[in-house]
């Protein structure tokens, strides 16, 4: 029989500013080499249905790591209360969150089944998150999850105040999977089809999916969003993405 126990553990590791911040880790105990992966939790935070997610990709065989983006805000607080002082503060700022993704790649380079390749998974505002690692992280692969404001500017009033990433679409340095609801807002359609030109226009590996009656949070199992049919292709089309890019 194949040993399939895994290893998930909250830890600290030196982020943006060697600040040192919140990460939750799971592991196949189990010889490697085998890829790393980044989960870059949601906007509503470092909850119990992320850290079921990086725990999904240890038993699907990857070291996985996911850094709490709002220890700085709420440390110690409950995920819903520490989400809402990050939306009062209009969101995580892209240079601290690229410090923290910078040190989460590195966390799983230097653990000693590391194959040396990694890749990056985001929902929500974490799938634009993931699209700005696949720009400034040393990543083999990103796969955005209905991230918005890659393309647009968000309404006024919106919790993530941000500045569009598409004029940064020529430096995206590695393949790129999106995942989209067709019912969604943010992104729209016309959004997402705006970002796939793009990307397409400046010869990047780029593969889009999209899905109708699903629209935003379409993975979240724990929220009325959830959309079974759109999620179970989704998690075949990941899978079948990081197999391909940072090894099976």
């Amino acid at each position: 029989m194949s040993y399939d126990a895994v290893l998930a553990e909250t830890v600290g590791i030196r982020g943006h500013g060697d600040d040192l911040v919140e990460a939750y880790t799971a592991r196949p105990m189990a010889p490697g080499p085998r890829g790393g992966v980044i989960v870059i939790h949601h906007m509503p935070g470092f909850d119990r249905a992320t850290k079921e997610i990086v725990r999904r990709f240890a038993v699907t065989g990857y070291d996985a790591i996911c850094v709490n983006l709002y220890s700085r805000e709420a440390p110690g607080a409950e995920p819903d209360d520490a989400a809402a002082t990050a939306r009062a503060q209009g969101g995580v700022p892209d240079e601290r969150f690229v410090g923290d993704a910078r040190a989460a790649a590195r966390w799983l380079r230097d653990l000693p089944t590391s194959n040396g390749r990694v890749g990056t998974i985001g929902y929500c505002s974490g799938g634009r998150q993931a699209f700005l690692t696949a720009v400034e992280v040393d990543v083999q692969a990103a796969v955005d999850c209905y991230g918005a404001f890659v393309v647009g500017r968000p309404p006024e009033g919106f919790p993530l105040q941000v500045a569009p990433l598409a004029h940064r679409v020529p430096e995206v340095a590695a393949p790129l999977l999106g995942l989209f609801g067709n019912e969604d807002a943010h992104p729209s359609p016309a959004q997402v089809d705006e970002l796939e030109k793009l990307l397409q226009e400046n010869g990047k590996s780029v593969e889009f999916h999209r899905y109708d009656g699903a629209g935003h949070a379409f993975f979240a199992v724990d929220r009325p969003a959830y959309r079974p049919e759109a999620a179970v292709d989704g998690w075949r089309h990941i899978e079948a993405f990081f197999a391909t890019h940072l090894g099976a």
